[in-house]
């Protein structure tokens, strides 16, 4: 039977091997992720030849490190195909993503492929979002502001703090963890935390991904979107 950490290395070992020369790939980011790039890394060396768009600071140094080529989101025209982790993912494929503080720019390269596959353990298949905790990205002059507005729509409001200081994402911001009565239909309490000013960017993904590759106690299983 496969440990945890064995369905990671299993579901991201598989999904390295949907990537095909010449491709521009969107890296995501988090532990599972990490497993795809050293397959990736591996197939590299093997003569693979694609360039990776990176969902973080952190890919990026990991990318480097593995030897795989990086363009900018920028300079990236097309990405081909992304791949990332996910929270937690319910069977209509509404996601929870931003546990890593990556959530905007991973929901802009994933809105921006053509194809997207995310890759997980089993414990991330729930039957339903509501009641989890769904981070938001906030520009810090705004949290207080922001913290009022999302408390009268129902949601309890957490700072995220780590190793003992205020988490800061990649552009500068602030998360809000939020939770929400398990009665709360999240994907409409999206949309709305989306309209509030200063709410940048939510870590609720819709069903976006064609596909879902996802590491068993017993090996791995691909779930496709209906």
């Amino acid at each position: 039977m496969y440990s945890k950490e064995e369905q990671k290395k299993a579901a991201a070992w598989q999904a390295a091997m949907e990537v095909e020369d010449n491709m521009v790939l969107g890296l995501g980011t988090g532990s599972t992720v990490y497993y795809l790039m050293e397959k990736l890394s591996e197939r590299i060396r093997g003569g693979l030849n694609i360039h990776g768009a990176a969902t973080s600071l952190e890919t990026e140094g990991l990318a480097r490190r593995l030897g795989i080529p990086l363009i900018s989101l920028e300079d990236a025209r097309t990405i081909h195909l992304a791949i990332d982790g996910v929270d937690a993912i319910d069977p209509d494929f509404y996601s929870i993503k931003g546990g890593g503080g990556a959530l905007f720019r991973e929901k802009i390269i994933a809105c921006k492929a053509r194809r997207v596959i995310w890759i997980m353990d089993q414990s991330k298949l729930v039957h339903s979002l509501s009641g989890r905790v769904l981070p938001v990205e906030v520009p810090a002059f705004a949290v207080p502001y922001v913290e009022e507005q999302v408390r009268e729509a129902g949601f309890i409001p957490k700072l995220r703090i780590k190793d003992g200081t205020v988490f800061v994402t990649d552009n500068g911001s602030h998360i809000l963890d939020l939770t929400g009565g398990v009665e709360m239909d999240y994907p409409m309490a999206a949309v709305r935390l989306k309209s509030m000013t200063g709410v940048l960017e939510t870590g609720l993904f819709g069903d976006i991904c064609e596909k879902i590759i996802v590491g068993t106690e017993n090996g791995t299983q691909e779930r496709f979107h209906n």
